[in-house]
C-alpha cells in the first residue's frame, strides 16, 4: 500500500518563489542562505522523503540562487546532496516553456531525476509540447496545470490525453488560489483516474488559504484506490501566499495510517532550518489571504490592497466580491489599481 503513495517536498522551490515574490513586491529582502539550502536538502533526504524538489529553473539576467532559482538543469543538479537516500528522487521545476528545448541536455545519472513544468494557460499547447520533449529526453515529467479549477472539461481531457501520449510521470491538479474543497478534490481525482493510464500518477498540490490543505489531501488519499499518487507538501507550509500542506503535519499521518516509514526527527530538523524565516510572516493563513479564496480570485490582489493601499478587510471584500471576470485570475499592479478606481468611482456615485 505504501508504495502507491509518494510525498514530494517542495519547500525550496515554492518557498523560494515566495521569497522572490516578496522581494519583487518590496515586502521583504529575505533569501535562503547557501547553508540553509544545503541543510534543508540533507534533512529531507535523511527523512527519506520520496521526492525532493531542489528549486526552480529559469533563464534570467540576474543571480536568483538565494531564491533557489537556477539558470539550467546542470546548475540545479549540483544541489543534489552528496550523500542521499537511494530511494529519493530529485526534481526541479520549469516555470514555463521558455528555455529552448535544444539547450536542455539528455537525461543522465548526474542530473535530477525529474522535471516539473508549470503549464501556462495562455500557452497550453506550447507548454504540453515542452513537457513531451522533456519526456523524450529521458526525464520523469510532472505536468502541473496551475489553477486547475479554471480549465474547461475539454482542456482537462486534452491534458489527460497529452499525459498519456508522452508517458508522463504524473499529472497534477493544483489548487493555486486555495479555494478547492473536498468535492472538487473528488471530482478531479475521478476524472483523472478514469482517463489516465494505470502507471501515470495523479498529483495534488494544495494551498492553505482556507486552512483546507490537510483535509483536502486526506480526501485525496482516501480516493486513491489502486492509483499511484503524489502529494505535495512543504516544511512549515512555506510557500507563496498562504502556503501549502505542512510536511511535518502529513508525515505522522502517512506513517501511522498508510504504512510509510519517513524519519520524523529529520523532518523536525528541517523545521529548525526554517525557524528564523517564520518571524517575517511571509506565508501562512491570514485574513488577507483568506478573502481572495472566498471570492475565487488571485491572492495577490488582497495583498496589494492591504499592504500598498492600506484598505480595510471590508473594503477588500467589497472589491473582490464584484471583481470583473477578466481580472479574476490575472493579477497585475495595473489591474489592482483599476479595480480600486472602479470601487472608488462606485462609492462616489452612491453618495
Amino acid at each position: 500500500m505504501e508504495k502507491t503513495i509518494q510525498l514530494l517536498d517542495c519547500t525550496l522551490r515554492d518557498g523560494g518563489l515566495g521569497l522572490e515574490d516578496s522581494f519583487k513586491n518590496n515586502i521583504s529582502d529575505v533569501g535562503f542562505s547557501e547553508t540553509d539550502k544545503m541543510e534543508m536538502a540533507d534533512c529531507l533526504s535523511d527523512a527519506a522523503i520520496d521526492i525532493i524538489e531542489l528549486g526552480s529553473i529559469e533563464l534570467s539576467d540576474h543571480d536568483k540562487t538565494r531564491f533557489a532559482i537556477y539558470q539550467d538543469v546542470e546548475s540545479i543538479s549540483r544541489k543534489i546532496p552528496s550523500k542521499h537516500s537511494k530511494n529519493s528522487l530529485f526534481v526541479g521545476l520549469y516555470r514555463g516553456p521558455d528555455t529552448p528545448i535544444e539547450d536542455i541536455p539528455e537525461h543522465n545519472s548526474d542530473l535530477v531525476d525529474g522535471l516539473r513544468v508549470i503549464i501556462r494557460y495562455s500557452e497550453l499547447k506550447k507548454s504540453i509540447e515542452f513537457c513531451a520533449a522533456l519526456a523524450q529526453k529521458g526525464y520523469k515529467v510532472f505536468v502541473q496545470p496551475m489553477l486547475t479549477m479554471r480549465y474547461t472539461k475539454e482542456e482537462i481531457s486534452y491534458l489527460i490525453d497529452a499525459a498519456n501520449d508522452m508517458g508522463a510521470y504524473a499529472l497534477y491538479f493544483v489548487d493555486s488560489y486555495g479555494y478547492m474543497d473536498e468535492e472538487d478534490v473528488r471530482h478531479f481525482f475521478t476524472v483523472y483516474d478514469a482517463g489516465l493510464g494505470k502507471d501515470i500518477r495523479i498529483g495534488f498540490h494544495a494551498h492553505n488559504n482556507m486552512n483546507l490543505a490537510y483535509a483536502n489531501v486526506k480526501s485525496f488519499i482516501n480516493e486513491k484506490k489502486d492509483r499511484k499518487i503524489v502529494i505535495d507538501s512543504c516544511i512549515t507550509g512555506m510557500g507563496q501566499g498562504a502556503g501549502n500542506l505542512q510536511t511535518e503535519l502529513i508525515v505522522p499521518y502517512l506513517n501511522q495510517k498508510w504504512g510509510k516509514t519517513y524519519h520524523y526527527d529529520a523532518v523536525l530538523a528541517a523545521c529548525e532550518v526554517l525557524d528564523h524565516y517564520q518571524s517575517s510572516n511571509l506565508w501562512g493563513y491570514s485574513v488577507t489571504r483568506l478573502l481572495p479564496a472566498i471570492y475565487k480570485t488571485a491572492y495577490k490582489y488582497a495583498i496589494s490592497f492591504r499592504k500598498q493601499y492600506r484598505l480595510s478587510y471590508v473594503e477588500i471584500r467589497k472589491i473582490l466580491e464584484s471583481i470583473p471576470e477578466e481580472f479574476r485570475h490575472r493579477y497585475t499592479p495595473e489591474n489592482a489599481k483599476k479595480l480600486l478606481e472602479l470601487y472608488q468611482a462606485s462609492n462616489e456615485k452612491s453618495l
